[in-house]
């Protein structure tokens, strides 16, 4: 009997994630923003250029809040942010709310390992980049005795390059800075 309970794990673990994906798939029906969906991850984004694209967009924050009330699975609105991109938005329009709960506005926020700014420069990233690729330089310094070059360059390879690659085609650095500190 153990090992069909065992089994029986093993199919809820796979059926777990599409059964989620299935139950939020209505998540968009009336609203106009985009939405994206990635695991438990939601974005709801749009242009807003006045305050009528304000108050489509909160309409839509609106929508989405009435879909939680009604399935029982409410958003940790500390964990929902808003980031306004480019040059012109200094923040003059009303915030952004969730079940009543302003939103927080941020200019800076990492999306699965990768940090986004609001002026789309990737320094940010290239500095949280150096840093994880510095700590794994440190471990090694710190933790391997035997420093034959082929081992060492191995141990770069696996621990160190990662961090410097992870998403690069996504942030590839154009600053001199940027590039510097990452060579």
């Amino acid at each position: 009997m153990e090992g069909s309970c065992s089994s029986w794990r093993q199919v809820f673990s796979v059926l777990g994630p599409v059964l989620f994906l299935i139950f939020v798939n209505d998540l968009q029906v009336g609203t106009t923003s985009r939405i994206l969906k990635f695991a438990d991850d939601t974005k709801l984004f749009r242009t807003v250029v006045n305050l009528s694209d304000h108050s489509m967009l909160q309409n839509d924050l609106d929508t989405v809040c009435e879909w939680t009330n009604r399935w029982q699975m409410k958003f940790n609105v500390s964990k929902c942010k808003v980031m306004h991109y480019g040059r012109k938005n200094t923040g003059v329009e009303p915030s952004d709310s969730m079940h009543g709960e302003p939103i927080e506005e941020v200019c800076s926020e990492k999306d699965l390992g990768v940090v986004f700014s609001n002026d789309l420069k990737v320094s940010l990233q290239c500095k949280d980049s150096y840093s994880k690729a510095n700590r794994m330089l440190g471990l090694i310094s710190r933790t391997i005795r035997y420093r034959h070059p082929t081992i060492l360059l191995n141990l770069y390879k696996s621990l160190v390059r990662p961090h410097l690659d992870y998403c690069s085609s996504v942030w590839n650095p154009y600053y001199i800075k940027d590039i510097e500190l990452l060579e």
